[in-house]
């Protein structure tokens, strides 16, 4: 449903849309850009919802799809939603490169920022402005780095078998509509022809995202915000990938926070959940 004169949009997970989930998506096909939404997640119980936020050219290249995930994660009452991002390159969806965090804040009481930057050299996922994880481009990720034009989507979906606690908790009919707001869309990227991917997109403007990269404080608020909450990361599940996959050379320094099963250490110490603090970027780091 369209609100705010067509500036937001409601999506409703009921018994109606059980079967297939709810979500809009992009007329156009982008080549690297600037993506973002304001979002709010549903609140009380929200067990094996999944809200996802994401980038995807799986109707197009069915065996060899790119995709760049913001996936929120519903939980029992009490518990707080989980976030998790992810990237596929040329249909390697074997090798799931999920990372998870807690937020800060609360994310059902109000509308928060969710970005994702993407150019020929970087990936660069954002929450409220604050940059949480880069993918740089290596040679050795090869294809496995997305590099075909995709659409934006927002979905919201029954995730029952696996969303929360590996599918010990589902989604309880009885209390939808669980329904998820989206306003603020910013899609400022180079628009591809459908039919042959082609862009429009002029020399200076296909560079401008390749040039957007962190400063020395961004960088530092990166490496704080991920020692915080980050509470996953397939860079350091050992059980996995006994031998981790390129690109995760580049975080070693992070390691010694990390168990071999890849979940954080204050994660264990912190299981039963907690409270909300405040929404500022000083809490958030």
């Amino acid at each position: 449903m369209l609100h705010r004169d067509g500036r937001a949009v409601h999506l409703a997970l009921d018994q109606r849309t059980a079967l297939l989930g709810a979500g809009f998506a992009s007329q156009d096909l982008y080549l690297h850009g600037f993506f973002s939404a304001s979002i709010k997640l549903p609140s009380d119980y929200a067990a094996g919802v999944v809200v996802a936020f994401y980038m995807s050219n799986g109707d197009v290249f069915e065996k060899s799809h790119d995709e760049l995930d913001f996936e929120f994660l519903g939980n029992i009452r009490g518990r707080e939603w989980r976030v998790q991002t992810n990237v596929y390159g040329n249909g390697s969806t074997a090798v799931g490169r999920e990372e998870r965090y807690q937020l800060w804040f609360d994310p059902t009481e109000d509308y928060h920022q969710y970005s994702i930057l993407w150019s020929h050299e970087r990936i660069i996922f954002y929450i409220d402005n604050i940059p949480i994880r880069e993918v740089v481009r290596t040679q050795a990720m090869g294809g496995d780095f997305p590099s075909k034009p995709m659409s934006l989507y927002a979905t919201i979906w029954d995730g029952s078998t696996w969303a929360t606690s590996g599918g010990r908790y589902k989604v309880n009919y009885k209390l939808a509509p669980y329904v998820a707001d989206f306003a603020d869309l910013i899609l400022h990227g180079c628009a591809v022809n459908p039919s042959d991917h082609k862009t429009a997109c002029q020399g200076s403007d296909a560079v401008l995202y390749d040039a957007i990269t962190m400063s020395a404080d961004q960088r530092t608020a990166m490496a704080k915000f991920r020692k915080k909450h980050m509470t996953y990361s397939y860079c350091h599940d050992r059980i996995r990938y006994p031998t981790p996959p390129p690109e995760c050379m580049f975080v070693a320094p992070e390691s010694q926070n990390f168990l071999a099963s890849g979940e954080a250490k204050f994660n264990y110490r912190h299981r039963r959940g907690r409270r909300y603090g405040r929404s500022s970027i000083d809490a958030a780091l």
